[in-house]
């Protein structure tokens, strides 16, 4: 029962890190609304823990490379389908899967408010957590995430073409990929034609860790394919190539007049370079 007592600590962190943005969003009865404390101020400055969010990049490129979780870019848990016998974790209804994902989060949230220490502390938890889940994976023969998305990646179909429709929640989030599997980002927001009020741009977050010093790339919607179980967006197109796509920041776009004339560079670029790689 040793690991069983990991959950308070973690549940604890979790509660501890949200607690403060929800509770400053909350309006007083005067319905004025209320100047960050001190407290709040202080922790929307706080520099990043960067040794441990070093770390948990390293570990991150380490589980993408054993093949059995969907690396920095996607949002899905890892593919674990059922649970390892109770003799293998030390507490029965184990879902590593659940259990991996959460503590990950915990410990880039812990390095984001500059907490070291208690990073690296969730880190190690998370490491022993992560041998078990990889032995298991190993000795159950389980298929590896890259011969599945190989295998999706083969089959995706031109979102022009594809008949089923498409809800923002399944789409943000979502990873991007090439025809060779590598990974180009992940999507962090639609961009709809204020002229056609149709999906105009898929605006893709690279790079960055957990969302921190992510670069956005808009690229155009008709361009995508997706796979027939819509967990991957495939573009026909080097990396090299997204490096050098044109950026935009999170809040740019948002008024007529700006959609106008970035589109028109965007546009640009991308009729040049897709299709020739």
């Amino acid at each position: 029962m040793k690991r069983s007592t990991v959950a308070g600590p973690v549940v604890a962190c979790v509660c501890l890190c949200f607690a403060g943005p929800l509770a400053a969003a909350e309006l007083p009865a005067t319905g004025v609304v209320a100047k960050p404390s001190p407290s709040e101020t202080t922790a929307s400055t706080t520099k990043p823990a960067e040794t441990c969010l070093n770390d948990l990049s390293a570990f991150d490129r380490q589980m993408e490379k054993d093949g059995y979780w969907p690396g920095r870019a996607g949002n899905g848990y890892p593919i674990m389908d059922g649970s390892p016998p109770a003799a293998a974790t030390g507490y029965r209804g184990a879902r590593l899967s659940y259990e991996l994902r959460t503590l990950v989060a915990s410990a880039s949230i812990l390095a984001q408010r500059g907490h070291q220490q208690p990073c690296e502390d969730v880190l190690s938890t998370t490491r022993d957590v992560y041998k078990i889940y990889l032995a298991y994976m190993q000795s159950e023969g389980v298929q590896t995430v890259a011969s599945r998305q190989q295998q999706q990646i083969a089959a995706a179909q031109p979102v022009t073409v594809n008949a089923a429709a498409f809800r923002s929640a399944e789409l943000i989030g979502t990873d991007v990929r090439n025809v060779k599997n590598e990974a180009l980002g992940s999507v962090h927001d639609l961009l709809f034609s204020p002229k056609s009020g149709t999906i105009a741009y898929l605006v893709i977050g690279r790079g960055g860790f957990f969302g921190i010093d992510e670069k956005y790339v808009p690229i155009p919607w008709d361009d995508f394919k997706i796979t027939p179980n819509m967990s991957l967006l495939v573009l026909d197109i080097s990396k090299d190539v997204v490096d050098d796509a044109p950026q935009v920041k999170d809040d740019q776009l948002v008024t007529s007049g700006q959609f106008d004339q970035e589109s028109q560079k965007v546009d640009a670029y991308w009729k040049a370079h897709l299709g020739n790689n």
